[in-house]
């Protein structure tokens, strides 16, 4: 059975700087991969690349078996960037509907969608208010919602808790951890906490434009012999230098 995602000999450049090299992954349908490391490792410029949002240079990234970029894809795809991609002018449930207008759902079915998006990041009561009006928490939650309204076969999630409460982001593991054992979605997020990277099936750590060590928490910290994936990483990056 192929993988729901797979990146090959991936490379990418902006200029004379190589943001990704030899970049090589599986994700298998159902499981939650996250990435981690620094900014300016190369983590967003790969997940754009998984999106379709941009082209590699070398190699090739499938996406549901399909070549990326894609058009036909995005049906498939719940795509929550780094920055907030919103309409300020509109309110919450503004953007919900017209996100998920984009997308083949027919009005019923797109209700339901747009208050279990709205009820998951607890925003059902701020969905009269402009955007404007927006904290950034909030603004991250909307996005997330948006990412979600559609009911896609693949979450992609760049950062998805930042400035969000403990309490929030606890639900939303949650949730993502319902989404992928009740209904198999393939779930990628990029975090810089390491307790959430704790919760992945599988952990990516990049650095420099490469993969330095992949594979479930447990495992890595098997391998190198320590108690948490901050040292795996440590460990992992003084044996590649």
């Amino acid at each position: 059975m192929q993988p729901s995602i797979a990146v090959n000999g991936l490379k990418k450049s902006f200029g004379s700087k190589t943001v990704l090299s030899e970049v090589d992954l599986a994700i298998e349908a159902g499981e939650i991969y996250g990435f981690i490391g620094p900014s300016g490792s190369g983590k967003t410029t790969l997940i754009k690349l998984i999106v379709g949002i941009s082209s590699p240079d070398q190699g090739t990234v499938r996406v549901l078996g399909k070549d990326m970029p894609n058009l036909s894809l995005l049906q498939n795809i719940g795509y929550m960037a780094q920055s907030d991609a919103l309409y300020n002018d509109l309110t919450g449930k503004e953007n919900l509907t017209f996100f998920a207008s984009l997308y083949q759902m027919k009005k019923e079915e797109r209700n339901k969608r747009i208050a279990y998006a709205a009820e998951l990041v607890k925003l059902t009561d701020e969905l009269g208010k402009k955007v404007a009006q927006y904290s950034g928490g909030m603004k991250r939650r909307l996005s997330l919602a948006i990412a979600l309204v559609h009911d896609p076969d693949i979450l992609i999630l760049d950062e998805p808790t930042v400035g969000i409460d403990p309490e929030l982001r606890l639900s939303i593991w949650e949730e993502l951890m319902h989404l992928k054992t009740e209904q198999n979605k393939t779930i990628i997020i990029t975090t810089h906490v390491m307790d959430e990277a704790e919760k992945c099936d599988v952990v990516a750590m990049v650095r420099n434009g490469k993969i330095l060590e992949s594979g479930s928490p447990q495992e890595l910290k098997a391998k190198y012999r320590v108690n948490n994936l901050e040292g795996v990483f440590l460990a992992a990056g003084r044996e590649r230098r």
